[in-house]
């Protein structure tokens, strides 16, 4: 991937408004994003939507932005947009299911895809994206997690570029020198600090973790986000998972991560450099930040989001992540050192967890212990293809449904 040519931004401003496909529209990332484009008509056209099940909402975002194309994950409720649109009058086309989702990515009017489905259902869109040789704006970390290594060939293959959109693997971009290549190490690199707020329950006894409801744990103190992910968040898994998603996207060891809990969310992460030097991204916790920054890199454009006062925000605190506290981060760390498909297991043991836990099956704190569980006892695989690997999280998330209905309410008493 090369950087910055003065040539490039006149060039493509001459030739019109640059077409992007959301996957995810409906999701606070996609909206995010809208936000972003609306900005900018002069740069940016939206071709193509996409959600699973929100019918409403993605209407709304038709009649707002006019894509070309609008797909529907759910069958029936594409059928029921499909009405809506036409009561509308507009001419957007519906597709539906898995095959939709392909299509969208792969569309030629859009030469910038930004994959932001929650969980494992990302994958095979975002793989179509970078197939097609698009600017992929990498907002799910499933994809890299579960097959880091088959999307870093297929984007060599295909002149793909993928750029992160998580704050953090954003910043870390932000703070690399010129030259970035995705799955390349860059020269000089120490070590990666990846940053979090701590969640809701930084500060909550030990205790009292066992009795958490779904909604305390959405609740998340500087992010708005999906209800997955707030889970995440709130057992630092999500942290887990970046850890895989840096070493991955940016060709570095698992070991040379360091995650470290600043509650402020104001430094987004740190680069450390073999010369004592420590770069870092900062800026008000709004998501429209890094969707700006990949949008238009190499240029940089308004995004919407207030500027920093750092006379307000007067002091920034950091503190190592407690791994009592947070034993989802361990399982990852083990995971990412594993290596193979063992962070797909891991991801597809989480997935099926936490909605177990956002449905009532299970308590907060048996989060890990299903995880554990599912890691002892599914085998990984060398991760050598996508069959391979669609396979063993398969049997993860069958193992891990298994382990949770095996054991009606023993979970809740901590009873392993």
């Amino acid at each position: 991937m090369s950087m910055h040519n003065s040539n490039q931004s006149p060039r493509r401003r001459a030739e019109g408004p640059r077409g992007v496909t959301i996957l995810g529209s409906t999701g606070s990332i996609g909206v995010s994003t809208l936000d972003v484009l609306a900005r900018h008509p002069d740069r940016f056209r939206v071709v193509a939507l996409t959600a699973n099940t929100q019918v409403e909402r993605l209407l709304e975002q038709c009649r707002q932005h006019r894509p070309q194309c609008a797909v529907m994950r759910d069958r029936q409720a594409a059928g029921q947009l499909e009405v809506r649109l036409r009561e509308s009058g507009l001419a957007t086309e519906v597709l539906s299911g898995e095959e939709g989702l392909a299509m969208a990515a792969a569309l030629q009017q859009s030469g910038i895809v930004v994959a932001a489905i929650v969980g494992a259902a990302g994958l095979m869109p975002t793989l179509a994206a970078v197939r097609h040789g698009k600017r992929v704006l990498l907002a799910n970390k499933e994809p890299l997690v579960m097959s880091g290594h088959i999307l870093m060939q297929e984007a060599n293959r295909s002149g793909a570029e993928l750029l992160p959109v998580d704050s953090e693997h954003n910043a870390i971009f932000q703070c690399l020198p010129g030259g970035y290549r995705a799955g390349v190490p860059s020269p000089g690199v120490r070590k990666i600090l990846l940053t979090c707020s701590g969640g809701p329950f930084r500060t909550t006894p030990l205790a009292a973790l066992t009795g958490v409801t779904p909604e305390q744990a959405c609740a998340h103190p500087r992010w708005a986000m999906g209800r997955k992910i707030s889970v995440d968040s709130a057992t630092l898994m999500n942290k887990g998972l970046e850890v895989i998603e840096a070493s991955r996207l940016f060709g570095i060891a698992p070991d040379q991560i360091e995650i470290v809990i600043h509650p402020q969310s104001v430094v987004h992460s740190l680069v450390s450099y073999a010369d004592g030097s420590v770069l870092a991204q900062l800026g008000n916790p709004d998501m429209r930040t890094p969707i700006a920054h990949a949008l238009a890199w190499p240029e940089r454009i308004e995004s919407g989001v207030r500027e920093l006062d750092l006379i307000e925000v007067a002091q920034l605190d950091f503190e190592r992540p407690d791994p009592q506290r947070f034993p989802c981060l361990r399982l990852a760390t083990e995971a990412a050192r594993a290596g193979g498909t063992m962070p797909a297991i891991l991801n597809a043991a989480n997935e099926v967890a936490v909605s177990a836990f956002l449905g009532g099956t299970i308590g907060f704190t048996d989060i890990p212990r299903v995880i554990e569980h599912v890691l002892s006892r599914v085998s990984m695989s060398e991760e050598n293809e996508l069959a391979v690997i669609l396979a063993d999280d398969a049997r993860a998330r069958e193992a891990a449904e298994r382990f949770i209905v095996g054991h009606p309410g023993r979970l809740k008493r901590g009873v392993q």
